[in-house]
């Protein structure tokens, strides 16, 4: 039961904050985290196009990523299965490429950038050799290196969780920022770590699922 509502819970989060990034063109260019760039920043092609690339498909990323995790949907269609995977891996390979891009750029200087950039390369690398592995056909490298992945993915969620907390903690919102840079992500990625540890292979849980 415990693991049923744990799944809804963050398929709706998932869900919730995958959609967003539609806000952002709705809103005048003050809102959110556009509040704390300076108007030159903001003016720049290349940064809109880098940031408007990574909330646009990072968002989809986040919205689809949580299907591929449902044991009975890959059983019964796994050409679904494959096509969402596709869309997955090609929008976050473009999505954290773009995010260390702005990452550079971060509120909060360097420690915010580092962590930022760092996300982006984790998210990218997990992405694209759990992509590789399954064309080499090793599913059980292909499933542990998806759950890491989705747990960087999952970021942009545990973000917006952290920061309004860690912001009324200190008062200050860039030492906030500064630090759910690092534990928007790190946490995810430890957490992961055990549930790879923990899972059935993939093997073991299509014979169990029959």
């Amino acid at each position: 039961m415990a693991q049923k509502i744990s799944k809804i819970v963050i398929a709706l989060l998932a869900i919730i904050i995958g959609l967003y990034p539609t806000l952002y063109f709705f809103n005048e260019r003050t809102f959110g985290l556009l509040s704390t760039k300076p108007g030159e920043l903001l003016a720049n092609i290349t940064w809109n196009i880098a940031f408007y690339t990574h909330i646009i498909l990072g968002g989809i990323a986040l919205l689809i990523g949580w299907l591929q995790f449902n044991l009975k949907l890959r059983l019964r269609n796994l050409s679904i299965h494959r096509t969402v995977g596709k869309i997955y891996v090609i929008c976050v390979l473009f999505s954290s490429l773009a995010g260390i891009g702005i990452g550079v750029f971060a509120t909060g200087g360097l420690i915010a950038a580092t962590g930022f950039i760092c996300l982006g390369i984790v998210w990218f690398t997990t992405t694209l050799f759990a992509y590789l592995t399954i064309r080499n056909r090793q599913v059980e490298q292909h499933r542990r290196l998806m759950i890491y992945s989705y747990a960087a993915c999952f970021a942009a969620v545990t973000l917006r969780i952290w920061l309004p907390l860690l912001t009324m903690i200190f008062g200050d919102f860039i030492i906030a920022y500064s630090i759910v840079a690092w534990l928007s992500w790190v946490p995810n990625i430890l957490v992961a770590g055990l549930i790879v540890k923990k899972s059935k292979p993939a093997y073991l849980q299509q014979v169990h699922s029959h």
